[in-house]
C-alpha cells in the first residue's frame, strides 16, 4: 500500500511533463484543447481516487522510501514519503478540490493561445504540492516547498507579454526566498543541534528533548518565516494581491489546494517542536492575529473582486496561525479543510462573473446579477455564508473553535481582534455580494459560461455547506470527529458549556453587525462616514506598504547594487585588474622597444654589455 504514495506525486509530474513536451513540439496547434484538459484533469482524478485509497489505512502510519539520497559522514537524508493522519487529510483535499478546479479551468482557459502550457504547469503545481505535505524529511519538504515556489511563478505570470504579471510574478518568487532563507537557516541549525543522523521528523522527534530550550525557540521563530513569506502573513504578504495577476484558476489553487496552506501545515508538522516553544508559539498567534484584522480592514476598502477575496484569504490565514500559535493544531488545520471549500468557490464564483462580464474585474462596474447568474448567486453566497461564520456552515464551526481556544487560553487580545475581525469579513463579504449581485446592473449583454465552469460550483457549495460537520463541537452535541481524527499534540483548553454558548451567541451578533452594515451602506446607500477620511484613502491604498517597501528596501538595495556596480566593481576590482593589465602592456611595450627585430640595434647592446662587463672586470682588477 506504501508503493501507493509514490504513484500520487508521479502521476501529476509526470503528466505535466507530458503536457509540456507535447505543447513545446504541437507548434502548428494538431492537438486540441479538449485532450489537453482531459489529459489533466485524468491524472489529478487518479491521484485523488489513490489519495482516498490510502485514507482507508489511515490507522497504520505508511512510509516509503524510493532511495538514499544523500549519506555523506553525519549527514544522512533518505527520499522517503510517510503518510499519517495529518497527511491523509491534507492530500486528500488537495486532490480533491484541484480536481474540481482543473475541471473548471477546462471552461474558463478556452480559446487561450499557450492552453497546453497551461495545465503542465497546473499539474507541476499539483506534484509539487503534494510532495511537500508527503515528505518524510523537513529537507523533503523544502524541495516541494521551492518547487512550488516555482510553479506559483509560473502560473503568476502566466500572461507574461505584460511587465506587470511579471513584475507580480517576480515579487510572489523573490519574497518568497526572503522567508525560504529563515527556514533553511533554522534546518541549519537543528541538523547541528541534533549531531547528523537520519534528518526525518520521525528521527527529530524523538530526539528533540536533546536541544535546549533557547535554540528550539530559534528554531521555531525561523521555520515561522518560511510560513511568512508562502501563507502571506506580515511583514511578507505583499506578493498576495499582485499574484492575481494570473489566471482565476491559478488563484483558486493557490488559495484554497495548494502554497499559502503549506505555511500553516508546515507549523502543525513540527507541533511537537512549537509544544515546547511557548515563546514562538504567541510570537506565532501575535501575527497570525494582526494579519487577519489588516487583512480584513484593506479588503474593506477594494474595488477589484479578486483583491478582496486575495486579502480575504490572508486573512482566514491569520485565524490558521492564531490558532497553532496558540497550541490548536488541529482547530488550525480544521480551518484549512473547510476554507478550500469555500475559498476555492468564492475563487471560481468571481472568475464565472469576470467571464460573464467579459473580463470586468470592479465590483463597482458589475451590479443586478443575483437573477442573471442565478448559480453562481446561490454558490457564491453559500461560501459567503461560510467564510463569515453562519451557522450550519463549515465555516461556523471551524473559526468558532478558533475564537473559543483564544477566550479559553485566557490570550483576551487574541480573542478579541479575532472577533472584531468577524464582522469586518462580514462586513466586506456582504459588501461584495450585494454590490455584485444585488446592485443596478451595468452591463447588458453577459457572455455564456460553460457547463465545465458551473458544475463544480455546484460540489463545492455542498462542501461549503456540509463539511464543518466533521468538527462538530461537543457542546452541540458533536464528538469533534475531525480534530480527534489528526491526533495532534493540542494543548487542551476547556470551556463549559454555556460559556461556550455565550462566545457563540456574541459571535452570531458581531457577524450580523457587519452584515447589517454592509445591507445599509450598500442597498439602502446610507453615506459612510468614514469613506471621507484619511483613513479611508490609506486603507484604499493598503496604508502604502507597498510604497514603504519601495523606499526602504528595494530602492535602497537598487542604490547598494549600483554602488556595488560602480564603486566596488569598476573601479576597485576592475580597477586593480585594469591598473595591472596596463602595468603588463607598458612592460610590453618596453620590451617591444628592445626587442624590434633591427640587427644594429642588437649590436649595440652587445657593445653596451660588453663594455659594461670590461669596466666591472677592470674595475674589479684594480
Amino acid at each position: 500500500m506504501s508503493k501507493l504514495l509514490f504513484w500520487i506525486i508521479f502521476i501529476p509530474f509526470l503528466s505535466s511533463f507530458f503536457l509540456r513536451i507535447t505543447a513545446l513540439f504541437d507548434t502548428k496547434k494538431r492537438v486540441g484543447e479538449k485532450f489537453y484538459s482531459l489529459f489533466a484533469i485524468f491524472a489529478s482524478a487518479i491521484s485523488a481516487v489513490l489519495s482516498l485509497v490510502t485514507a482507508f489505512y489511515n490507522d497504520t502510519v505508511l512510509k516509503e522510501t524510493l532511495f538514499n539520497w544523500i549519506s555523506v559522514g553525519i549527514l544522512n537524508i533518505e527520499f522517503s514519503l510517510v503518510l499519517d493522519r495529518l497527511s491523509t487529510v491534507m492530500i486528500l483535499f488537495i486532490t480533491f478540490i484541484g480536481t474540481l478546479i482543473h475541471i473548471y479551468a477546462a471552461g474558463y482557459m478556452k480559446g487561450e493561445r499557450r492552453f497546453g502550457e497551461f495545465f503542465a504547469y497546473f499539474n507541476f503545481f499539483m506534484g509539487s504540492m503534494l510532495l511537500l505535505v508527503l515528505a518524510a524529511s523537513p529537507v523533503i519538504m523544502f524541495i516541494g516547498w521551492e518547487l512550488v515556489g516555482l510553479a506559483s511563478f509560473l502560473l503568476i505570470g502566466f500572461y507574461f507579454e505584460d511587465p506587470l504579471n511579471m513584475k507580480a510574478a517576480n515579487k510572489a518568487f523573490i519574497l518568497n526566498r526572503v522567508g525560504d532563507f529563515g527556514f533553511i537557516t533554522a534546518l541549519a541549525i537543528l541538523f547541528v543541534s541534533l549531531g547528523g543522523g537520519i534528518f526525518s521528523f520521525e528521527e527529530i522527534k524523538s530526539h528533540i528533548e536533546l536541544i535546549d530550550r533557547a535554540t528550539l525557540t530559534l528554531i521555531g521563530f525561523l521555520l515561522f518565516v518560511g510560513a511568512m513569506g508562502k501563507s502571506a502573513q506580515i511583514p511578507l504578504y505583499v506578493w498576495l494581491p499582485d499574484a492575481m495577476a494570473g489566471p482565476t484558476p491559478v488563484s483558486a489553487l493557490i488559495h484554497a489546494a495548494t502554497m499559502v496552506t503549506a505555511g500553516v501545515y508546515m507549523v502543525a508538522r513540527f507541533s511537537f517542536l512549537y509544544k515546547l516553544t511557548p515563546l514562538a508559539g504567541e510570537f506565532i498567534a501575535l501575527v497570525g492575529i494582526f494579519s487577519a484584522l489588516l487583512a480584513a480592514v484593506i479588503a474593506s476598502y477594494q474595488d477589484d473582486i479578486k483583491k478582496i477575496l486575495a486579502y480575504s484569504t490572508m486573512s482566514q490565514l491569520g485565524y490558521m496561525f492564531a490558532a497553532a500559535g496558540l497550541g490548536a493544531y488541529s482547530s488550525a488545520i480544521f480551518h484549512v479543510f473547510t476554507h478550500a471549500f469555500f475559498k476555492a468557490l468564492l475563487f471560481m464564483g468571481a472568475g464565472a462573473v469576470i467571464i460573464a462580464l467579459h473580463h470586468e474585474q470592479n465590483i463597482f462596474k458589475m451590479g443586478g446579477l443575483k437573477e442573471r447568474l442565478k448559480i453562481v448567486y446561490i454558490t457564491m453566497m453559500t461560501a459567503t455564508f461560510a467564510i463569515c461564520g453562519i451557522p450550519p456552515f463549515a465555516g461556523f464551526f471551524s473559526k468558532d473553535a478558533i475564537i473559543s481556544a483564544s477566550f479559553a487560553k485566557g490570550d483576551y487580545l487574541v480573542w478579541m481582534i479575532a472577533v472584531f475581525t468577524a464582522m469586518l469579513t462580514a462586513y466586506y463579504m456582504f459588501r461584495m455580494m450585494f454590490i455584485v449581485f444585488f446592485k443596478e446592473s451595468k452591463h447588458k449583454n453577459l457572455k455564456s459560461l460553460p457547463k465545465s465552469m458551473i458544475y463544480p460550483l455546484i460540489v463545492l457549495a455542498f462542501g461549503s455547506a456540509t463539511a464543518g460537520f466533521l468538527g462538530v463541537p461537543k457542546a452541540f452535541g458533536g464528538n469533534e470527529t475531525f480534530l480527534e481524527f489528526l491526533m495532534l499534540p493540542d494543548i487542551k483548553y476547556h470551556l463549559s458549556f454555556s460559556l461556550e454558548y455565550m462566545l457563540t451567541l456574541l459571535n452570531l451578533i458581531v457577524v450580523s453587525m457587519g452584515i447589517y452594515t454592509a445591507y445599509l451602506f450598500h442597498i439602502k446607500e446610507i453615506n459612510n462616514p468614514l469613506n471621507s477620511t484619511i483613513f479611508a484613502k490609506w486603507a484604499k491604498n493598503k496604508f502604502y506598504i507597498d510604497e514603504l517597501y519601495e523606499k526602504v528596501f528595494v530602492s535602497s538595495l537598487r542604490y547598494l547594487s549600483l554602488f556595488s556596480d560602480r564603486v566596488v566593481d569598476q573601479k576597485i576590482f576592475d580597477g586593480i585588474i585594469f591598473k595591472s593589465v596596463n602595468g603588463y602592456r607598458y612592460a610590453a611595450k618596453v620590451a617591444a622597444l628592445l626587442n624590434n627585430g633591427n640587427v644594429r640595434f642588437y649590436a649595440l647592446y652587445i657593445m653596451i654589455g660588453v663594455s659594461a662587463i670590461s669596466i666591472a672586470i677592470l674595475a674589479g682588477g684594480k
